[in-house]
């Protein structure tokens, strides 16, 4: 793989900086989209496929880039397909830092020190190729405005700034409303960024944890909703209940 093309998590986490404040919007389901973004990078570079809702390594060979060859030889390492929900909610840490380094050795951000309160320290991120994200925004921005299918790519990037919650900061207020949902809608347009986003989305659901039952209307898998426990009151009225039915 070329580093002529920026890969779908560091366009995902350009989308995610805030120019006003240096600092990433949604950051706890960034980590998780930086995750999925690897996955569909490994797909679109023939590293990876879907195998129902488990991702299976077809090409273990590296790409080129440190940290996808890190995610593809851990995806190695399994040995058997494994379950978006379960990678994606896997440990991550130093990930979003990870490519907020590699993006300020690439000369497209800069760091800036700062501290909080006047006492602790903090590091903002200002983007320095503004014509780069421009260009990664103007991909969205036409794919919702003229309705026509996008790439594979820009459709996989669409799906996971929907899933991370990335909608509200690019299209803010109820001016952005119809912008969001047509965001959303572009999810259908990529399989593999569809079950990734979904993924995303469950794991912050609290569903990773539950199987699968097989593939719902509209072709994505339906989670399971796990039963809730009864309270005592009710297990008390079922044991009444099977006491007096002997």
């Amino acid at each position: 793989m070329g580093r002529s093309r920026r890969t779908l998590p560091e366009e995902l986490l350009l989308l995610a900086l805030d120019p006003a404040t240096g600092t990433t919007a949604q950051p706890q389901s960034l980590d998780l989209g930086l995750a999925g973004a690897q996955l569909v990078e490994l797909a679109l570079a023939g590293r990876i496929a879907p195998d129902g809702d488990r991702i299976a390594v077809v090409m273990a060979r590296p790409t080129g880039d440190p940290t996808l060859d890190s995610a593809l030889e851990l995806l190695r390492r399994r040995g058997s397909p494994v379950r978006a929900v379960h990678w994606i909610g896997g440990p991550r840490l130093g990930l979003r830092q990870t490519y907020l380094s590699h993006l300020e050795r690439c000369g497209m951000v800069h760091a800036v020190a700062g501290q909080m309160c006047g006492v602790l320290p903090t590091t903002r991120y200002q983007a320095t190729e503004s014509v780069i994200c421009r260009e990664i925004r103007s991909r969205l921005d036409s794919a919702i405005r003229t309705g026509v299918p996008p790439d594979p790519r820009t459709a996989a990037l669409a799906a996971l700034a929907h899933a991370v919650g990335l909608g509200k900061h690019l299209y803010p207020g109820n001016e952005g409303r119809s912008s969001r949902s047509r965001l959303r809608d572009l999810i259908r347009h990529d399989p593999m960024g569809g079950l990734v986003a979904h993924a995303v989305m469950d794991v912050q659901n609290g569903v990773a944890a539950q199987p699968r039952r097989g593939p719902a209307a509209g072709g994505r898998p339906q989670s399971t909703v796990p039963m809730q426990p009864q309270s005592q009151s009710q297990s008390r009225r079922d044991g009444m209940a099977r006491l007096a039915a002997h």
